[in-house]
């Protein structure tokens, strides 16, 4: 690196010039230790014993099984810290990449010759707390939701390694529409599917790669259609009841990201002139004490009577803003960032909004949470009225 491009796209040159290789921190830890195995330093050293104790096999005894090992200590480190930022493994975007990394590392488990369980895969991965402080502190979240997916995908592995067993077997044609429907009904990744069938000395084509893809967005399309009545920014109607809940919905969430932490991301939400609900990533209920705080301090805001200020900017500098944009894949470049509080300055909260909003806060009134409910693996949903 030898220039600093200004915003004019002048090149400036830099006082010191520095190589970038790409190595990451952990390649010089290992350039220290003069050994050329990053899995040999102490972030890495603690899980590799663990997979030899479980499988009973010794890693650097063979280049295959060591590439099982280093993709499990790899996807696992991923995983913990994507689940200690709120990402919940799911099909879409972020849950999705979550969701095959942690389907993987059960996979390669399971070439290891180990059928290990979801809990203790978590006991695995509970090595990265010593290095990572945010997945100690968000460490009842990480492991729910980690020994959750990898106990969902254990079973759905039993079941798509022995239809695609019994179809080798059988000598079945394994094409691109199988692969799908082995996807589709059990969750088995095509990733996978592929490397089981690479084992057995079949090649699965390019044709048929691309033959799983069509059939894949076939599906994404059929899912369009099906929820193409759904409305933008979860609002059932634009009324004046309901723009003060949507908003209301905003306090809400800055609210429980105050008072249970910055994992908390919005994983939902739906508004009716009658109340609101909001989906968002905690490992479990609230306790009543939590309840109140996050009730009362979305009141004091109220009270305060803050501005709502909207704001036109490109995605990336609301990002570099600090604006939440857990729903960012819905807009374009160009977005709308809506402001409550001072918007030169302190602010309460700052999201990527598409739904109408009230001027000031103090305009809601006030708001009751009504009710919560865990609707899922580290998903909570609240209700709250106006009142």
């Amino acid at each position: 690196m030898q220039y600093q491009k200004t915003e004019n796209g002048e090149l400036i040159e830099l006082p010191q010039k520095n190589v970038d290789f790409g190595g990451g921190l952990e390649r010089i830890a290992a350039a220290i230790l003069d050994d050329p195995d990053v899995f040999h330093i102490d972030m890495f050293s603690g899980i590799i014993k663990k997979i030899e104790k479980e499988t009973g096999i010794e890693y650097n005894s063979d280049s295959i099984k060591d590439k099982s090992f280093r993709i499990i200590a790899d996807h696992l480190r991923t995983s913990v810290n994507l689940l200690s930022e709120g990402v919940i493994p799911g099909s879409k975007l972020h849950g999705y990449a979550l969701r095959r990394l942690i389907r993987r590392s059960m996979f390669h488990f399971h070439l290891l010759g180990s059928g290990i369980s979801g809990g203790a895969i978590s006991h695995m991965a509970e090595d990265y707390r010593r290095f990572y402080p945010n997945v100690d502190k968000n460490w009842e979240l990480v492991e729910e939701n980690l020994t959750s997916e990898a106990t969902r995908f254990e079973a759905a592995l039993k079941r798509g390694l022995a239809k695609l067993t019994k179809s080798v077997s059988e000598g079945k044609v394994i094409n691109g529409e199988f692969a799908f429907d082995l996807y589709q009904t059990e969750g088995f990744p095509l990733e996978l599917t592929m490397e089981i069938l690479k084992q057995n000395g079949i090649v699965f084509s390019t044709e048929e790669k691309n033959a799983f893809e069509s059939e894949f967005e076939k599906h994404k399309e059929s899912s369009r259609s099906a929820s193409a009545g759904m409305f933008k920014g979860g609002l059932a109607e634009a009324s004046v009841v309901t723009t003060k809940l949507h908003t209301a919905t905003h306090l809400l969430h800055a609210a429980l990201r105050q008072v249970l932490g910055e994992h908390v991301g919005q994983k939902g939400s739906h508004i009716t002139p009658e109340r609101l609900r909001f989906d968002f990533s905690h490992a479990q209920k609230l306790t009543d004490e939590e309840m109140d705080r996050v009730e009362g301090l979305i009141n004091l805001k109220i009270k305060e009577n803050l501005q709502v200020t909207p704001k036109a900017m490109s995605l990336d500098q609301a990002i570099k803003e600090g604006a939440m944009h857990f729903f960012a894949e819905k807009y374009g470049n160009e977005v709308k960032v809506y402001i409550i509080g001072d918007p030169n300055g302190i602010w309460f909260s700052k999201e990527v909004c598409g739904g109408p909003h009230v001027d000031h806060t103090g305009e809601i009134g006030g708001v009751k949470i009504t009710k919560q409910e865990k609707i899922g693996s580290g998903i909570i949903r609240i209700y709250a009225t106006l009142g």
